[in-house]
C-alpha cells in the first residue's frame, strides 16, 4: 500500500514539474538585437523554403512582417514555421495579427530598430503588409 502511495506520489511530482516546464514561457529577449532571423516555411509542393528575415520582439513576444511573399504566404497558409537562431531552431504558430493597433505598434518598432532601411525597404514592398505573431 505505501509503495503504491509513493509512486502515484512520484506520478503526481512528475506530472507537475513537466507541466511547470510547459507553462514556462521561453525568454526572447536575445533576439530583440538581432538583425535577422532564419525563416523555414513549407511550399505548397512541401519543400521547404529558407528566407532570411528581420524580426522585433516587443514585451518578450518575436513579430516577424512580410508583404508580397512566397514565404508569407506560406506561413499564413500553414500557420505553422521554423525559426532558426544561434540558440537553436524553434517550430513555432505564426498567428496574423488582425488588430491594427497591435499591427502599427509593431511597424512602428521595426522602424525605430532599423530606421532608414526599413523606410527603403517600404518603397519596394508590393501587396498586403503582414505582420505575424510567433508563438510556442
Amino acid at each position: 500500500m505505501a509503495r503504491r502511495r509513493n509512486v502515484w506520489l512520484l506520478g503526481l511530482l512528475l506530472a507537475l514539474a513537466l507541466s511547470s516546464a510547459a507553462d514556462a514561457v521561453r525568454d526572447w529577449s536575445p533576439l530583440a538585437d538581432a538583425q535577422t532571423v532564419e525563416v523555414i516555411s513549407s511550399d505548397e509542393d512541401g519543400s521547404s523554403r529558407l528566407t532570411t528575415v528581420w524580426i522585433v520582439v516587443l514585451e518578450n513576444q518575436p513579430y516577424l512582417r512580410t508583404s508580397g511573399t512566397t514565404w508569407g504566404d506560406n506561413v499564413e497558409r500553414e500557420g505553422t514555421l521554423r525559426l532558426r537562431v544561434p540558440a537553436g531552431e524553434y517550430t513555432l504558430r505564426a498567428e496574423k495579427v488582425l488588430s491594427a493597433a497591435e499591427v502599427e505598434r509593431v511597424v512602428a518598432a521595426f522602424r525605430e530598430k532599423y530606421g532608414t532601411s526599413d523606410v527603403m525597404a517600404g518603397l519596394f514592398r508590393f501587396g498586403d503588409r503582414r505582420v505575424f505573431r510567433l508563438v510556442e
